[in-house]
């Protein structure tokens, strides 16, 4: 039945591309331009130079660095350290891109990879900051409470996740290890070229499919406040944050839904998140219910924030 359903899904939506094609021009230009001009400069160094840390082990030795802080505050091993500081700071998709390879070359266990997929894979700061509080919600002065927002409410995610994670960790702990420290050779360097050049391409694909598929949804004009601030905004954040803000409702509601927004990422950030993980076999439902959870603790912090200083 499901196959079913989607395959009518999939035929529809190729005979609607077909009766469109402006309006898919459109919308694969901008995921194109999105892609190009912003994703792929800022993304692909990050890769290229994870891949070489990763298969160096040069992670280790930031890992020892920030064990002391992280292991306790988050209820991780050592190894688990790196993918929380690539997913802080580096943005979509790059803390799920982290802990797929980690998961996969057995430095941390496949539970591990789960519970730190839950709270890791977040925003950008640079993102937030720029794109969201100066460009769109012109509130300089919100851009460290909303970061201090969405860093406090992934942590407090992560409280609740340990819970559900921690026996499955348990029962692991001895699966995962720390490979020795390995020279470098320009064929490493080759192979974390191209193992990063084929996740931009995957990451550019999942932009531009749901930047025409956006386009094609905009194209029905409907006059509904859950369809434009609750359903299209969620399929793509570089879309919906100036959908959101752009709105007549009061500053409050705005900033929160915003602040969910940037927590949960919008549905292509869960396309280019499960193309990440998928080897490592970690699935990606419960990733978006946990992103769900974290986005909804988030926008309550957002709202309470708004409400009390605005």
């Amino acid at each position: 039945m499901k196959k079913r359903l989607l395959t009518i899904v999939i035929i529809l939506l190729f005979i609607i591309m077909l009766c469109l094609p402006k309006q898919v021009l459109n919308g694969a230009t901008e995921g194109l331009l999105l892609w190009f001009q912003i994703v792929l400069p800022t993304l692909l160094p990050f890769m290229i130079i994870t891949n070489l840390l990763i298969s160096t082990n040069a992670v280790s030795y930031i890992s020892r660095f920030l064990s002391p802080v992280l292991r306790p505050l988050f209820g991780i091993s050592s190894a688990g350290c790196f993918p929380v500081l690539a997913g802080f700071l580096c943005g979509y998709p790059m803390g799920a891109k982290v802990t797929g390879d980690m998961v996969g070359t057995g430095q941390i266990s496949n539970a591990e990879g789960k519970y730190l997929l839950s709270f890791c894979n977040n925003t950008s700061p640079m993102f937030v900051i720029s794109y969201i509080i100066i460009q769109n919600l012109h509130s300089e002065f919100l851009a460290f409470p909303s970061l201090l927002i969405l860093v406090v409410s992934a942590f407090l995610g992560s409280l609740i996740f340990r819970q559900m994670y921690r026996r499955q960790m348990q029962q692991q702990a001895g699966a995962a290890y720390a490979p020795s420290s390995v020279g470098f050779h320009f064929r490493m360097l080759d192979t974390s070229i191209m193992n990063s050049f084929e996740a931009m391409v995957k990451v550019g694909g999942y932009i531009i499919l749901f930047s025409i598929l956006l386009e094609l949804l905009q194209n029905l004009q409907i006059d509904s406040m859950i369809w434009n601030l609750g359903i299209l905004p969620m399929i793509e954040i570089t879309n919906g944050v100036p959908a959101l803000c752009d709105t007549s409702v009061a500053f409050p509601i705005r900033y929160a839904l915003t602040m969910f927004l940037a927590a949960f990422g919008g549905f292509c950030s869960i396309g280019q998140t499960q193309c990440m993980v998928q080897e490592a076999d970690i699935p990606i439902l419960p990733y978006i219910i946990e992103k769900l959870v974290i986005a909804g603790i988030t926008s309550l912090i957002a709202y309470v924030y708004i409400i009390i200083t605005y």
